[in-house]
């Protein structure tokens, strides 16, 4: 299983914290986000755009191969001033 987590405005757009989805070989960030976009519009309007993505707490690219057990959490860009 892979743990999702949402962060900021990916959190409030999709309506989920947390959730597990099925482990699948060779699923990566990229195939996981649009896995989750399809499930519905929520979904598709959180992940569209830039948005940022961890694998085990640490910021990974789309092409990142997951592991069962990992924990993926999506958030958007952070800015500061």
């Amino acid at each position: 299983m892979i743990t999702v987590k949402c962060f900021a405005l990916v959190r409030e757009l999709s309506q989920c914290a947390s959730l597990t989805v099925p482990f699948e070989p060779g699923m990566t960030i990229a195939s996981l986000q649009h896995q989750l976009a399809h499930r519905d519009a929520n979904w598709q309007l959180a992940l569209e755009g830039k948005v940022l993505s961890a694998c085990n707490q640490t910021l990974v690219d789309s092409d990142c191969a997951l592991c069962d057990g990992d924990e993926v959490a999506f958030f958007p860009p952070v800015t500061g001033g």
